[in-house]
């Protein structure tokens, strides 16, 4: 029975995936690794540490699955998109990756802006403004501070594209995570040439682009012997870790749109034709749909936030929930639903780490407005979980005024595994809700490009229409939504009130 392999190449860890010829995933493995941390807001990790990661992730996931690794018939790749990989000739890195998450680049970012133009210009030639984490900036930096690195540089390369030339010798990329470089000009899918010209960098150390489910190599007899699988077996482009988690939730035609609830919150949309923010609030990537597009924006603390008051504020439900077997985040959900929608005017403003999408501040934080003698501890629960969902809902309403129809969003990630915070995103989003029947995102995604590439299926719209079913549908209550529409116009107020003091806050001195 042929198989087929995802390899998720992530932050904390690198994921593997096996699954069937039908699309059921059969088991999951993942094997940890650590982030290092050189200077306060830096943020690196060994390359080396992800291909380990990869060997023993495979080789465990295929003990899970009691599985012949001969019989996987295709490999599909994804990771952690950003991260700037550079190596000499022979393919050995030159330093430690700097990872989508470092915020040492502020400087090159400016310069980037400035040097093509302005923001207006940069959105017409690469789709997307320039943030610190962005892959140019983090080679502009090496130029800038290790000139005698940059001089070795032979090849640049995304994370989870290391680990390819690992398993198959071949530098190459996907179109859908090399969006996230600021160097492909995505209406041709193909490296901007006025780019590699303003920054004088040399085409020479950028790989070939291919298509998601385009075979980019084969595994190598080394590698093969490693993983405990066959030589020859194919590798495919992949994707970025959030085109390829839309795969993995069958966002592949126009009018659906995932939301993502895990630490950070990703609302993600397809798009058929090309088509930008000209304020660069959410992003757009080429998809990892053949000749198509997306759109998303990240807030950075959705879930997260959630996960800091069970952590800080929940002592009393861990310890309740300890002793009825059950989860924490069951107990203050239920708290939080005893909560009146709305919280009788409390909100609470999720900027825990600052914020990406809409606001691009780093210096953002997070804060309860509205606490008055009536706030309990419901309330203080409740807003939480609404603040998130108001948070989610800013991309939702940047992408409904791009001209997005989105009239159906996929929920998953913490956010989708209780009735009462599915309902309420329902609510806020004001359209249809659904959960489907697979979890596994990214992993997931790539393993279905894996069997198209190879074969199995058509193309990547069949195979998630053969693989990937609804299981729960949530409307909307339109007396509850009518009432959220005015709350969320007031949580907009918020943020450009406090924008300055924000600011004013992180000037104050330290003790």
């Amino acid at each position: 029975m042929a198989t087929y392999l995802g390899i998720d190449v992530g932050t904390s860890g690198t994921k593997a995936l096996l699954m069937d010829a039908e699309g059921k995933v059969l088991a999951t493995a993942t094997a940890e690794y650590g982030v290092s941390a050189p200077r306060p807001g830096w943020s690196e990790q060994d390359c080396d540490d992800w291909w380990e990661g990869t060997v023993e992730a495979v080789r465990r996931v295929l003990d899970k699955a009691d599985a012949d690794g001969k019989q996987v018939a295709g490999i599909g790749l994804s990771g952690q998109m950003h991260g700037l990989v550079i190596t000499d000739d022979a393919g050995r890195p030159l330093r430690p990756s700097i990872i989508w998450n470092d915020q040492r680049t502020g400087q090159q970012a400016d310069h980037i802006e400035s040097a093509v133009g302005g923001r207006d210009k940069l959105i017409e030639l690469v789709g997307n403004v320039a943030m610190t984490s962005f892959t140019l900036t983090k080679l502009l930096w090496v130029r800038d501070n290790e000139p005698d690195i940059y001089g070795k540089i032979r090849h640049m390369l995304l994370p989870k594209d290391y680990v390819r030339l690992r398993l198959t010798g071949e530098y190459a990329g996907d179109v859908s995570d090399m969006s996230g470089t600021l160097l492909l000009d995505q209406r041709k899918r193909a490296w901007s040439k006025e780019m590699i010209s303003a920054f004088e960098i040399d085409a020479d150390i950028l790989p070939p682009v291919y298509e998601s489910h385009e075979v980019t190599g084969k595994l190598t007899a080394e590698a093969a012997e490693r993983l405990g699988l066959s030589e020859g077996t194919p590798v495919v482009g992949g994707g970025g870790d959030q085109p390829a988690g839309a795969i993995g939730n069958g966002i592949v035609t126009d009018g659906l749109t995932s939301a993502t609830m895990g630490t950070s919150g990703v609302v993600f949309t397809h798009c058929g034709d090309y088509t930008t923010d000209p304020e660069g609030r959410v992003q757009t990537f080429c998809s990892s749909v053949s000749g198509q597009w997306c759109m998303f924006g990240c807030v950075m603390a959705a879930g997260g936030s959630f996960q800091w008051f069970r952590n800080e504020l929940g002592q009393q439900a861990i310890e309740r929930a300890g002793e009825q077997g059950v989860d924490p985040y069951e107990l203050l959900t239920a708290q939080a639903a005893e909560a009146p929608p709305g919280c009788e005017g409390l909100f609470y403003l999720p900027y825990l780490t600052g914020e990406r999408t809409p606001h691009a501040d780093p210096l953002a934080k997070a804060c309860w407005i509205g606490i008055h003698s009536r706030t309990t501890y419901k309330e203080l629960t409740r807003a939480v979980m609404e603040g998130a969902t108001y948070a989610m809902n800013d991309v939702v309403t940047i992408l409904r005024e791009r001209g997005l129809d989105i009239r159906r969003i996929r929920l998953s990630g913490g956010g989708a595994r209780s009735e009462f915070w599915r309902q309420m995103q329902a609510d806020i989003y004001g359209c249809t809700c659904e959960t489907i029947n697979a979890e596994e995102g990214p992993a997931y995604g790539v393993a279905l490009l894996a069997a198209v590439g190879t074969g199995r299926f058509g193309d990547v719209r069949e195979a998630c229409s053969s693989a990937i079913s609804v299981t729960r549908t949530v409307e909307p209550d339109q007396k509850r939504s009518e009432f959220y529409q005015s709350y969320y116009r007031q949580y907009r107020r918020l943020y450009p009130a406090l924008k300055d003091e924000f600011a004013r806050i992180a000037d104050l001195p330290e003790s």
